[in-house]
């Protein structure tokens, strides 16, 4: 509920500080006087749209700073959250500059943000109620929420969203299979040939790497291998290998006439031989290797390009294909299986519409049944009201299928006996608009929401009997809340827990607005000067001290 409202330099506003408190709050005054000034300040720092230039003249800047007492519960902390903004917990301040020539600027919890931000905070802190008001009661589009709530549908209506999202997301399961069948479809001799293709070729992983290196070797192997013959020439038999166990036969048939000088050389020579040995078993094995048929290399060659050709033609890397190919089957599986796939799926469709109707048929049944007691509890505020010939009507009619169910609801009314009821907002005058509003209002509040009811003159054109009835009305509605009213009924102000006056002043000749607290004496008085005028009489202050005792 809203704790206190600051006011800057707004309109014909200085300086004004209003320090609200629960229960009913009545701001009463001359007309004229700035009290829907206040509300134009509040609406201003909740975000909602109003006068183009609200800076008083001769400041360059004008300032609203409103806070607000949170319940723990209250549906604010979700927004803040939501929006990443501190939470205070307990206390939520709002704070929003107009400079001169049109820039705003708000601040949440000393936070800047966006006036969106600002508007949806509003939407979890204050209703405005009066006889202009389209942004609540008087909205259409707002009836069925307004319904929901008093009949205490809300999980029938998670139900019927819940049910809806399964229906939406069938449906959407279902068109996306029936797309890509249809693609697969117009595709279907491509991806048979396109798969028979790389089925036939049968490409693996790492294959093309492999290939193209067994052809590089073999492409250099011929001039490789003519080196390495003649290296092997060069050690074998009729080279180093003959030359040297000629020389080791020789020098061993004179090893004994020679006193052992020749055994060094000998061994060394044996020595050399083994190596020579080694070197001429490793240059055979080279040979073995780098032989190779010409067929081979013709038959790697074309692989390698048939592979290549492939990947190409793809426009993917030659060792993606294996993958290509699992992909163009798994299609394929998907359009053999498809028609299948596709008649589970439209059963699935079946089921969610089947469950969504069945949902949705329970909530407007619900939705009848509540409207029924709906009727009957604003009837039952209408007599107290001097309406007791009027008559409410909740309508319900079918609508298009949503989230919401397959109902529009409307609050119509009937003025006259026998006359055809109409929007709320067109039939009644603005005395009975105002009460009708009142009756809907107490019939479905819910003061444990936290939110400050504001109601501007909605007791306008009303007066005595009826007008202490909307006062009493209004101060149920404050009950265990807070309700503010703005008001020219003294029996609707006598009834208020806290009465502000708000009046103008003239200081070197501007005219200005300010706001005091009313103790028991002023409100005596005030009551008297707003039941007998400028010329307040002892009558008159007797008739408003009877107010206030009643």
């Amino acid at each position: 509920m809203l704790r206190a409202l600051d006011i800057r330099d707004m309109l014909i506003i200085d300086r004004l500080e209003l320090r609200a408190r629960p229960g009913l709050n009545v701001l009463t005054g001359e007309t004229g006087a700035g009290k829907s000034i206040l509300l134009d300040c509040l609406g201003f720092v909740l975000g909602w749209r109003g006068r183009a230039e609200l800076v008083r003249e001769g400041a360059d800047q004008g300032e609203v700073v409103a806070e607000f007492a949170l319940t723990p519960d209250h549906p604010a902390h979700a927004v803040l959250a939501e929006a990443g903004l501190p939470d205070e917990e307990d206390a939520l301040l709002l704070r929003r500059a107009n400079r001169r020539g049109g820039t705003k600027t708000a601040w949440v919890n000393d936070r800047r943000v966006s006036g969106e931000i600002l508007r949806r905070l509003s939407d979890t802190l204050v209703e405005l109620h009066g006889q202009q008001d389209d942004r609540g009661l008087l909205d259409p589009r707002a009836h069925r929420g307004l319904l929901d709530a008093f009949g205490g549908l809300e999980d029938q209506v998670a139900a019927v969203r819940a049910a809806w999202g399964e229906r939406r997301a069938a449906r959407k399961r279902l068109e996306e299979a029936e797309a890509a069948l249809a693609e697969a479809r117009a595709e279907e001799d491509y991806l048979r040939h396109a798969a028979g293709e790389l089925d036939e070729l049968a490409p693996e992983p790492g294959e093309e790497e492999a290939l193209d290196a067994r052809r590089r070797m073999m492409q250099g192997a011929e001039r490789v291998r003519e080196d390495v013959a003649r290296a092997q020439t060069a050690l074998g038999p009729q080279g180093a290998e003959g030359a040297m166990g000629d020389a080791l036969r020789w020098l061993e048939g004179a090893v004994e006439t020679t006193e052992g000088r020749l055994e060094e050389p000998l061994a060394a020579l044996s020595r050399a031989m083994v190596e020579l040995g080694e070197a001429v078993s490793g240059v055979e094995e080279v040979l073995q290797a780098l032989a190779f048929d010409p067929l081979e290399l013709e038959q790697v060659e074309e692989r390698l390009f048939a592979i290549r050709g492939l990947a190409r033609k793809h426009q993917v890397l030659p060792d993606e294909l294996p993958d290509l190919a699992e992909r163009l089957r798994a299609r394929l599986e998907a359009l053999d299986a498809g028609e299948g796939e596709i008649a589970g799926l439209r059963a699935e469709v079946q089921a969610a519409e089947a469950a969504y109707d069945t949902a949705a048929e329970a909530l407007t049944a619900a939705r009848r049944e509540a409207a029924g007691r709906l009727d009957a509890a604003v009837t039952a505020e209408l007599a107290p009201l001097r309406m007791e010939r009027a008559v409410f009507e909740t309508r319900l009619e079918a609508a298009e299928p949503g989230p919401e169910g397959r109902d529009t609801v409307q609050f119509m009314v009937a003025t006259n006996p026998g006359a055809p009821a109409g929007p709320l907002d067109r039939i009644a005058s603005g005395g009975e608009l105002s009460r009708f509003l009142l009756a809907l209002k107490v019939c479905i509040a819910a003061p444990d929401r936290g939110v400050t009811m504001i109601f501007d003159e909605i007791d306008r054109g009303v007066g005595g009997a009826t007008a202490d009835a909307v006062g009493r009305r209004l101060k149920a509605l404050a009950d265990g809340g807070q309700v503010l009213v703005v008001t020219h009924s003294p029996q609707v102000a006598a009834l208020g827990a806290h009465h502000w006056r708000v009046s103008k002043r003239v200081a070197d000749g501007v005219t200005l607005t300010d706001i005091a607290a009313l103790d028991a004496a002023g409100r005596v008085e005030e009551l008297a000067r707003m039941l007998a005028g400028d010329r307040i009489t002892a009558e008159a202050r007797a008739a408003a001290e009877s107010l206030l005792a009643g």
